[in-house]
């Protein structure tokens, strides 16, 4: 069973989102908060799987409440989506820095929001097309705050890290590298060890900020 908590400080939409996830027999929502603060009081209390959080809220923020989780070790295993009404806006960066898994746009459609809360819920990250392409776009103009060779990974991990960048799954990288699939998510998850990443989302940073990865223009 899958256990979600919503954050959102609109009863209806945290209503719609309620009684799309429990009509699911893999699951349930276990618990709803309308601000930051209390989203992280309940997924301490609940240790939801998947913790759904609106990035604007009144008092403590979804990022704000997504860096105060990542911090704590005792929730290590809740994956943070962040839900957001724009395509792009200047939080993605901060969300995924503090810990987030990826990112959905609320107006979704039902069968990809579930999709979704599954593929995070398995611990793999999302990011919605949209907002990969201007993700992506926003890296072309921005200065590299991190120097690769000091993070103590091998000549293979950075080839897995690039790829995963390019947003390969485990099966792609495996079939790209000649390798088994288990051996590339060995790979991914000594590198996300080794750079202290929560998952995959935080590797792509890291690729795009450290150069590993030169990002290709899209239109914005």
């Amino acid at each position: 069973m899958i256990r979600v908590l919503l954050a959102d400080d609109q009863p209806l939409m945290r209503g719609g989102f309620r009684a799309l996830l429990n009509a699911e027999e893999d699951m349930e929502v276990v618990a709803e908060a309308a601000d930051g603060d209390a989203a992280v009081e309940l997924a301490a209390v609940h240790r939801p799987n998947v913790a759904l959080l609106d990035v604007q809220m009144p008092g403590a923020d979804g990022i704000a409440a997504t860096a105060r989780i990542a911090a704590l070790p005792e929730l290590s295993g809740v994956k943070v989506v962040m839900l957001t009404n724009y395509g792009f806006d200047e939080y993605v960066f901060e969300a995924l820095r503090a810990g987030a898994s990826g990112f959905l746009i609320k107006d979704i459609e039902p069968e990809e929001l579930l999709r979704s809360v599954r593929v995070v819920a398995g611990g793999d990250a999302l990011l919605a097309p949209q907002v990969t392409a201007r993700l992506i776009a926003e890296f072309i103009s921005r200065p590299l705050h991190r120097e690769v060779g000091d993070d103590g990974l091998t000549g293979r991990e950075r080839e897995v890290v690039a790829l995963v960048a390019r947003g390969m799954s485990n099966q792609e990288i495996a079939a790209e590298l000649v390798i088994s699939p288990m051996t590339a998510k060995t790979h991914v998850s000594r590198a996300m060890v080794k750079l202290r990443c929560r998952d995959r989302a935080q590797l792509v940073v890291f690729a795009y900020e450290s150069g590993l990865v030169v990002p290709r223009r899209v239109d914005s």
